[in-house]
């Protein structure tokens, strides 16, 4: 049984883990890069319906939570690939539940 003081520290912990991945595309972008360093248009694709602007400002975000890192390569024209941190891989468990979930709801609520 958690104490009243325990229970409002996970409290806080899971509105700031919620924070960082808030929103519709976060967890597919993050799910696009477990599969190694992507380049803006190939996630772009992987994500199927994120425009460009959001794209970005979802990478921006990931990136201030120390989710994922920009690396700008010194080719011409410069090369900008998007990977995932160690901070971000600890999320591959998560993921791979909530696919799993996914699956299970889907089969539950649609029948396929």
């Amino acid at each position: 049984m958690l104490l009243e003081n325990d229970c409002s520290k996970a409290m806080l912990s899971i509105k700031d883990a919620l924070e960082a991945v808030d929103g519709r595309w976060k967890l597919l972008i993050l799910y696009s890069l477990c599969g190694g360093p992507k380049r803006f248009k190939e996630i772009s694709r992987e994500v199927n319906g994120i425009t460009d602007k959001t794209l970005s400002k979802e990478l921006k975000s990931l990136q201030a939570n120390k989710l994922i890192q920009r690396d700008v390569h010194n080719t011409f024209p410069p090369t900008v690939e998007y990977t995932m941190t160690t901070h971000g891989m600890s999320l591959k468990k998560v993921l791979y539940e909530l696919w799993t979930w996914g699956l299970a709801h889907r089969k539950e609520v649609i029948g396929t």
